[in-house]
This record gives C-alpha cells, sequence and structure tokens, in this order.
C-alpha cells in the first residue's frame, strides 16, 4: 500500500510539474536542434502516459475519457522546451518558418482535443445544477475554438507567408492592410482566450457540484480564471509589469493549463 501510494504521488506530481518546467525551458533557453528535443519529447510523453494510467488503475471512475483528453494539449505543448520561444522579428519567421507552421498545427491539435475532452465531460453532469455551468462552459468553448484555430492560422500560415512578401520588397512601405489585420487578430485573440478561462471555470464550478472538485480547489480556478480574463484584456500599451503579464496570459498555451489540471483532477478523482 505505501509503495502504491508514493507511486500515485510521483505520477501527480510529474503531471503537475510539466506546465511550469516545459515553459521555464522554453522561455529560458534558446532553440535547440530537433534531433535533441524530439526524442526528449518522446521520452516525456512516455512517461506522461505512464503516470496518467499509473493514476487510472488507482481509482478509475467514469471520467477518463475526457481527462485523457483533457492532458493532450500539454502532452503535445511539452515539444515547446526545445523549439523555445516564436520569433521576434520578421527575419527570425522567414528562417525558422517550417518550425513556426510545426508550432501552430500543434496548437491547432492541442486546441481540438481540449473541446473534445469538455465535450464529453459535458455528457457526463446530468443534476441541473452541475449541467448549466457545464453547458454554459462549452457553448463559451464553441464560439471560442473558431476564433482559436483562425488566430493560430493567421500565425502559423498568414504571416510568414506575408513576411516572405515584405523580404521581396523590403523598401516599400507596409500596406495599411497589414496593420488593419494585426489589430483585428489582436482582438481575436483576446476574446478566444478570454473566452476559454471563462469557461474552464465554468466547468470547475461543474465539477465542485458533482463532487469531483473540493470547495477550496474550486475558489482557486475561478480565482486564476477570473485573474488571466483581467490579465488578458490589458493593453499592450500599458507599462511594464502589467503589459508583460497580460502578454503572457495571452501565451496561445497558457489558456490550456487549467483544462490540463482539471484532467489530472479526474484521474486523481475526488470525495468529500
Amino acid at each position: 500500500m505505501e509503495t502504491t501510494n508514493r507511486s500515485k504521488k510521483l505520477a501527480l506530481c510529474y503531471l503537475y510539474l510539466v506546465p511550469p518546467v516545459v515553459a521555464a525551458i522554453g522561455f529560458g533557453i534558446r532553440p535547440v536542434s530537433c534531433t535533441v528535443y524530439l526524442p526528449l519529447w518522446l521520452l516525456n510523453s512516455g512517461l506522461m502516459l505512464r503516470a496518467a494510467f499509473l493514476l487510472v488503475r488507482r481509482r478509475p471512475n467514469g471520467y477518463i475519457a475526457s481527462a485523457l483528453l483533457l492532458l493532450v494539449p500539454w502532452l503535445l505543448f511539452a515539444i515547446f522546451a526545445g523549439m523555445g520561444p516564436p520569433p521576434v522579428n520578421i527575419a527570425g519567421w522567414l528562417t525558422t518558418a517550417a518550425t513556426q507552421q510545426t508550432r501552430y498545427t500543434i496548437l491547432i491539435v492541442g486546441g481540438i482535443c481540449a473541446y473534445l475532452g469538455f465535450g464529453l465531460l459535458k455528457e457526463k453532469f446530468e443534476n441541473p445544477g452541475e449541467r448549466m455551468y457545464a453547458v454554459l462552459g462549452f457553448a463559451l468553448l464553441t464560439i471560442a475554438l473558431p476564433l482559436f484555430l483562425l488566430n493560430m492560422a493567421f500565425w502559423g500560415y498568414y504571416l510568414p507567408t506575408t513576411f516572405k512578401g515584405f523580404r521581396l520588397s523590403p523598401t516599400e512601405p507596409r500596406p495599411g492592410w497589414y496593420v488593419a489585420f494585426k489589430e483585428l487578430f489582436y482582438i481575436i485573440a483576446v476574446t478566444e482566450v478570454a473566452l476559454i478561462y471563462l469557461a474552464t471555470s465554468f466547468f470547475a464550478v461543474a465539477m465542485k457540484k458533482a463532487k469531483l472538485l473540493s470547495s477550496v480547489s474550486c475558489n482557486w480556478y475561478r480565482g486564476f480564471g477570473i485573474a488571466g480574463i483581467i490579465l488578458t484584456i490589458i493593453p499592450p500599451s500599458w507599462p511594464e509589469p502589467l503589459s508583460m503579464a497580460g502578454y503572457l496570459a495571452t501565451i496561445p498555451a497558457i489558456p490550456f493549463t487549467m483544462p490540463y489540471l482539471l484532467g489530472v483532477r479526474l484521474l486523481k478523482g475526488y470525495h468529500n
């Protein structure tokens, strides 16, 4: 029994550490060769799956499929630790165009998996109080997902092609539509990220009412959701550190941290 509890605690610890460690490495080091980060990513993926199924065997419940789908985004996003952050200038985008397309394709797949996970989870709630919050959360996600997909396609595919055109005509001024598009997709990004934070908070409340989440944990999720929404709507023109905090809150992978942690909680189980 002691060995079982220790294995479960190690599995939980590993799963909880994945998002902060990946973020720290991704922003703390320069990009490395794919021959280095791909094997490490595959190893991490295997360890995450091993930890998840260890929890499933210890306490099986009816939420395994939805929990695993909620874990998939950060299982995929862990590869960003080796890719490093996105480029900050046009030259960087052009030299790493294939990498950026891969990055945003992974984000698209992760977003779809999270949406499917929440869809399965919504169907598990039967009592009116639980189901109301789950339906509201899923409705918000249904609005957010198309905006998210459009935003990721813009960054991963449209911008590299546009930047290539700028390189071919470096002396020409930037066309007016380019500035307008940047403003448009800024609003799209803020909207979809805020909706994801709000939707996740609704699902946390539904899980609390279904006794899948403690009141304290639910309050933490709601608090982080509200904080995420507030930081997301901070304009980039505001002074530091507020503008930096707003930028971090809108990084595409960050809003999926709360769904990931809800997935871990579903695997772990909760009983009053």
